[in-house]
């Protein structure tokens, strides 16, 4: 007499999804892909992606290492030999190729060192509202009740203030507007909408089966947040935050443009634009050059974020 046990279970395993016995290589896989693993999949195929993150890596190389693009100095200027001089192609990636400003300045040296400030500050708030709006908004989905109640009150209040008016209020107050200044200034303010996508991702993890379980076996609520419920919850929040920051970049840009940013002493997009406003009808380079390395700086980080959004969101692809 035929084993029935044996004979359903080899059925079984005859009509179990190729996903969970074949790899990417075609060899026998004992688990399925997670969730990151099918994203990471996806986005490798995906040439918007693949668009972004190579403009992304470009201008992080600039900004980590502007001296390997020019060897021009930012700062130094000839009026009477490069007052306002058109842009030249007779030498590529030197100090000419984008013309020169008002002060004899080579506009290719002050876009490329001024990568540098933009791009650290978009960083730097994106790391610091990612980190305490989503440690706000963790906790107060998953105690609920009062904390949920007090905390989310607090995002309210600072939700309710303008971003832009606000972090000018914040950075007049302060003479020396050095990186680290315009960094927490932009994050004291930037944090709620990271806390409000934190939150709700929170409320709907906490409720499934395998935290359910963990629970039941005893497990406490630090190891439950962050070895459970944190992972399954921060999908959201890293799409949110890489689109955000282009968003800070471009807030940066917009306060050193209207003098609460970065001093004449340091390199900024949005200073150099508002520099150029005075040639802009003669001399449109002055403008279109630093105005252009911002707005591609915006759109591959935009890029980015709609990206990976698509390939974490199972309706989206």
């Amino acid at each position: 007499m035929p084993d029935v046990t044996k004979t359903t279970a080899v059925e079984a395993a005859a009509e179990m999804p190729v996903a969970t016995k074949v790899a990417d290589g075609g060899e026998a896989s004992g688990k399925p892909r997670s969730l990151w693993g099918d994203a990471w999949r996806d986005l490798r195929r995906r040439p918007l992606f693949v668009i972004s993150a190579t403009l992304i890596v470009l201008l992080v190389l600039v900004a980590a290492f502007p001296g390997l693009f020019t060897d021009a100095n930012p700062e130094s200027g000839d009026l009477q030999k490069h007052f306002l001089e058109k842009p030249s192609l007779g030498h590529f990636f030197q100090a000419d190729w984008f013309g020169y400003d008002r002060q004899g300045r080579s506009i290719y040296a002050r876009v490329v060192f001024g990568a540098r400030n933009s791009i650290m500050v978009g960083l730097g708030v994106t790391i610091l509202v990612t980190v305490f709006g989503g440690l706000i908004g963790m906790l107060a989905g998953y105690f609920g009740g009062f904390w949920d109640s007090l905390l989310s009150r607090i995002v309210d209040v600072f939700f309710g203030i303008p971003f832009l008016l606000g972090a000018m209020v914040v950075l007049n107050a302060f003479t020396d507007r050095t990186a680290m200044v315009i960094i927490g200034a932009l994050a004291f303010l930037g944090w709620t909408q990271i806390a409000r996508v934190m939150r709700g991702a929170v409320i709907t993890t906490k409720h499934a089966d395998y935290v359910m379980a963990a629970k039941a076996l005893g497990a406490g609520t630090r190891r439950i947040l962050f070895r459970h419920i944190l992972p399954n919850a921060l999908a959201p929040v890293i799409v949110v935050a890489t689109i955000s920051l282009g968003t800070y970049i471009v807030a940066e840009s917009t306060l050193s443009f209207l003098g609460l940013g970065f001093g004449n002493d340091s390199f900024s997009w949005g200073s150099d634009i508002s520099d150029a406003l005075n040639d802009i009808r003669n001399n449109p380079h002055t403008l279109i050059f630093p105005a252009g390395m911002l707005s591609i700086t915006v759109l591959a980080f935009i890029m980015m974020g709609d990206a990976v959004r698509e390939a974490l969101d199972p309706k989206l692809r």
